[in-house]
Protein backbone atom coordinates (compact mmCIF):
# COMPACT_ATOMS: atom_id res chain seq x y z
CA UNK A 1 0.00 0.00 0.00
CA UNK A 2 1.03 3.91 -0.99
CA UNK A 3 -0.93 6.89 0.14
CA UNK A 4 -3.63 6.98 2.40
CA UNK A 5 -5.15 4.42 4.67
CA UNK A 6 -8.43 3.16 3.27
CA UNK A 7 -9.87 2.06 6.41
CA UNK A 8 -9.47 2.91 10.23
CA UNK A 9 -8.04 -0.26 11.14
CA UNK A 10 -5.78 -0.29 7.73
CA UNK A 11 -4.60 3.37 9.23
CA UNK A 12 -3.81 1.80 12.70
CA UNK A 13 -2.18 -1.04 11.20
CA UNK A 14 0.00 1.33 9.63
CA UNK A 15 1.06 2.74 12.81
CA UNK A 16 1.35 -0.61 14.06
CA UNK A 17 3.71 -1.31 11.32
CA UNK A 18 6.02 1.54 12.32
CA UNK A 19 6.06 1.15 15.97
CA UNK A 20 7.15 -2.70 15.35
CA UNK A 21 10.27 -1.19 12.79
CA UNK A 22 10.91 1.52 15.33
CA UNK A 23 11.15 -0.82 18.17
CA UNK A 24 13.34 -3.30 15.27
CA UNK A 25 15.49 -0.78 14.97
CA UNK A 26 16.01 -0.40 18.86
CA UNK A 27 16.57 -3.93 19.28
CA UNK A 28 19.37 -4.32 16.83
CA UNK A 29 20.79 -1.49 17.71
CA UNK A 30 21.23 -3.28 21.27
CA UNK A 31 22.83 -6.44 20.17
CA UNK A 32 24.98 -5.15 17.24
CA UNK A 33 26.76 -1.94 17.49
CA UNK A 34 28.80 -2.42 14.25
CA UNK A 35 25.47 -2.41 11.75
CA UNK A 36 23.48 0.37 13.16
CA UNK A 37 24.21 3.63 13.90
CA UNK A 38 24.76 4.16 17.77
CA UNK A 39 22.76 7.29 17.96
CA UNK A 40 18.91 6.38 18.15
CA UNK A 41 17.77 9.16 19.89
CA UNK A 42 15.41 10.10 17.12
CA UNK A 43 14.46 6.65 16.64
CA UNK A 44 13.33 6.65 20.65
CA UNK A 45 11.60 9.79 20.27
CA UNK A 46 9.64 8.32 16.98
CA UNK A 47 8.35 5.17 18.78
CA UNK A 48 6.94 7.60 21.54
CA UNK A 49 5.52 9.85 19.86
CA UNK A 50 4.05 6.87 17.48
CA UNK A 51 2.48 4.89 20.95
CA UNK A 52 1.08 8.04 21.64
CA UNK A 53 -0.77 8.21 18.20
CA UNK A 54 -1.46 4.39 18.53
CA UNK A 55 -2.93 5.45 21.91
CA UNK A 56 -4.98 8.15 20.83
CA UNK A 57 -6.39 5.97 18.42
CA UNK A 58 -7.69 3.51 20.82
CA UNK A 59 -8.62 5.34 23.56
CA UNK A 60 -11.16 7.41 21.13
CA UNK A 61 -9.61 11.04 21.09
CA UNK A 62 -7.25 11.19 17.95
CA UNK A 63 -8.88 13.32 15.55
CA UNK A 64 -7.60 13.76 12.19
CA UNK A 65 -6.04 17.80 11.02
CA UNK A 66 -4.76 19.66 8.74
CA UNK A 67 -1.36 20.02 9.86
CA UNK A 68 1.22 18.03 10.00
CA UNK A 69 1.62 14.78 12.47
CA UNK A 70 4.54 15.92 15.50
CA UNK A 71 6.98 13.25 14.81
CA UNK A 72 7.17 14.42 10.70
CA UNK A 73 9.30 17.02 12.15
CA UNK A 74 11.98 14.75 13.06
CA UNK A 75 11.22 12.27 9.80
CA UNK A 76 11.82 15.35 7.42
CA UNK A 77 15.54 15.47 8.91
CA UNK A 78 16.29 12.30 7.86
CA UNK A 79 16.23 9.93 4.65
CA UNK A 80 15.47 6.38 3.64
CA UNK A 81 19.01 5.21 4.21
CA UNK A 82 18.21 6.42 8.03
CA UNK A 83 14.71 5.08 8.42
CA UNK A 84 14.06 2.32 5.69
CA UNK A 85 10.53 2.61 5.88
CA UNK A 86 9.76 6.45 6.17
CA UNK A 87 7.19 6.07 3.51
CA UNK A 88 5.16 4.83 6.35
CA UNK A 89 5.76 7.81 8.05
CA UNK A 90 4.64 9.56 5.32
CA UNK A 91 1.33 7.76 4.11
CA UNK A 92 0.27 8.12 8.08
CA UNK A 93 1.02 11.71 7.90
CA UNK A 94 -1.10 12.26 4.57
CA UNK A 95 -4.01 10.08 6.07
CA UNK A 96 -3.97 12.28 9.12
CA UNK A 97 -4.20 15.76 6.74
CA UNK A 98 -6.51 14.28 4.29
CA UNK A 99 -8.69 11.64 5.93
CA UNK A 100 -9.15 8.25 5.02
CA UNK A 101 -9.28 7.22 0.88
CA UNK A 102 -12.26 6.05 1.14
CA UNK A 103 -13.14 6.38 -2.78
CA UNK A 104 -16.19 7.02 -4.26
CA UNK A 105 -19.10 5.40 -4.34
Amino acid sequence: MSGRAKSAKEYASLVDQVIAELQDVLDAARFDFDEVESNTDHVEVLLKEMRDLRASMADGSYQFGRNDLPFMRIVKAHNDSDLPFIRLFYDINQTHRQGLDIGES
